[in-house]
């Protein structure tokens, strides 16, 4: 079950700042942690495609977010090749707070303490709307990816597994 809920404050002023006030009246808080995607899917009730993940990883030592559909693996060749890196890795937990100011399973699409690279998969633009980590576990808001995407400032790529 979900309720309405407020925003991680970072984020809420974030979501001021870009005029998206609005987005995080929409938010939902959910009475545990969802800290997976197919968690986050089955408390909200959608499909596992629409929940919008936000992962950071090391390209060359330099942070990268990525921004993946929930039923998806991120292809660390792929990532390589689109940004011409020798070597991706996923960044640990103190790297994504250092760089986010979130904990891994909160991290918002746009919002973070610092500037980095983002890659978005071309593969949310499938959904209507997706749902994505309002800067803790237990918070998520809906929008349009390519919003999304926009606001994260994100380079549109296919980055995902194919099976």
């Amino acid at each position: 079950m979900t309720t309405s809920g407020a925003v991680h404050p970072r984020f809420g002023e974030a979501l001021r700042e870009l005029g998206l006030g609005d987005v995080g009246e929409r938010a939902r808080r959910f009475p545990e942690a969802t800290r997976t995607a197919a968690e986050a899917a089955a408390a909200i009730g959608c499909e596992l495609g629409q929940i919008c993940k936000s992962l950071v990883f090391a390209a060359d030592g330099v942070p990268v977010l990525v921004l993946m559909d929930g039923a998806s693996r991120v292809d660390l060749g792929l990532v390589r090749e689109a940004l011409g890196a020798q070597r991706v890795t996923r960044a640990d937990a103190a790297v994504v707070r250092e760089v986010t100011g979130y904990a891994i399973g909160g991290v918002p699409p746009f919002g973070h303490r610092t500037r980095t690279r983002v890659l978005a998969d071309r593969g949310l633009l499938a959904h209507d709307v997706v749902w994505a980590a309002a800067g803790d576990p237990h918070t998520v808001f809906p929008m349009e990816p390519k919003t999304l995407i926009a606001h994260a400032g994100g380079d549109l790529v296919d980055v995902r597994e194919r099976r």
